[in-house]
Parts: structure tokens; sequence; C-alpha cells
């Protein structure tokens, strides 16, 4: 009996997902101070022009209604996810000239959060 007790209290101490810890689902879709704080961040990094930085912030405002739109009836697919993901970096890259391009694209790969492998579980 007091085996059984001893488990059941470790077993339901641990994070639901089989206790890989970290967050599960996606992150939270930031609000407009968050979004205003990535751009300015952006701009800070890959020297964006007054106009560009409004442009971008547009755009990345215009992203992030559009993720909430597709969250909000539930976990969309991946493909949608990532879809959504490359016409916004599409979108940015329009408004930079070729050196902005290649720094907003080392920019993204240093500042993409690593994926969880989803096999693992």
């Amino acid at each position: 009996m007091l085996i059984l007790i001893g488990t059941s209290s470790v077993i339901f101490a641990q994070p639901p997902g089989g206790g890989g810890g970290g967050q599960q689902g996606p992150p939270p879709i930031p609000n407009s101070k968050q979004i205003k704080k990535m751009v300015a961040n952006l701009a800070d990094e890959i020297s964006l022009s007054d106009d560009q930085e409004t442009k971008i912030l547009a755009i990345y405002q215009e992203h992030f209604a559009e993720v909430k739109k597709a969250t909000s009836s539930g976990r969309p697919d991946r493909s949608t996810m990532e879809a959504l993901k490359s016409g916004m970096e599409n979108k940015v890259k329009a408004v930079l000239n070729e050196e902005q391009q290649e720094q907003f694209t080392a920019y993204i790969k240093n500042h993409k959060k690593p994926q969880r492998d989803s096999r693992r579980e």
C-alpha cells in the first residue's frame, strides 16, 4: 500500500506531456506593445529607416492578426503556419534593400527558437 501511494505521488508530480518540461503547444501571440518592441529590435539590428520601420510594423501587425485568426478555432496545421510565416518574411524582404535582406535572413536564423522534437515523445 505504501509503495502504491509513493509511486502515485511521483507519477502525478510530473508535468503533462512526458516530463520533457518546457512549453506545450505554440507560443502566445504577442500583443501590440510586444510587436512594436520586436520591430524596434529588428530596426536596430539591420538599420531600418523610419519609413521601413513603419512599413514592417504594419506587416508584423497584419501577420499576427492572421495568426490569431488561424488559431482562434483550434490548432492549425503546421503547413498553414509555415505559409503565414514565409509570407510575412517575404513581405518584409520586399521592403528591404539587398544588404538588409541578407541581414534579415541572418536575424531570423539567430532568433529562431529551437523546435522541440515531437518524435521523442
